[in-house]
């Protein structure tokens, strides 16, 4: 609806990617929307800047696999809303998570405990193919 559009939709849940997460993309061919959408229903994505740089500074002087998969993942974010967020990747995450309430995607279990502690919600990888959250949606 046009209206939800400029109230915003208030089922749409925030997806917060870190790099880890939209490196699995393409290492394990996941279908990012299809996946969401099928967990979460409505939702947007965001990355936050920090994120951004950390992929162009792999794309540019990475080695090896994650250097040939950081080049398409700086093409992929282009489709998604890039959001200003000081500190380091982590911190950004953290800060953004709890800003909006935010689900994490991320396969780094540092982080996921991380946004456990602060009461929030992860979502991950399991199996290689298919993603999950930590939150349950009715």
């Amino acid at each position: 609806m046009a209206s939800d559009r400029i109230r915003g939709d208030r089922n749409q849940k925030i997806v917060i990617l870190d790099s880890s997460a939209i490196m699995m993309l393409f290492e394990f061919s996941i279908d990012l929307e299809n996946e969401l959408s099928r967990l979460l229903g409505s939702f947007r994505i965001i990355v936050p800047k920090p994120i951004v740089e950390e992929l162009r500074l792999l794309a540019e002087r990475g080695k090896g696999k994650k250097r040939l998969i950081a080049k398409p993942a700086l093409k992929l974010i282009e489709r998604y809303e890039i959001v200003d967020a000081g500190g380091n990747g982590d911190e950004s995450i953290l800060f953004l998570a709890k800003r909006f309430n935010g689900l994490v995607l991320t396969n780094d279990r540092e982080l996921r405990n991380q946004v456990k502690d602060l009461g929030l919600h992860s979502i991950y990888l399991r199996g290689k193919k298919k993603l999950v959250t930590t939150q349950e949606f009715g």
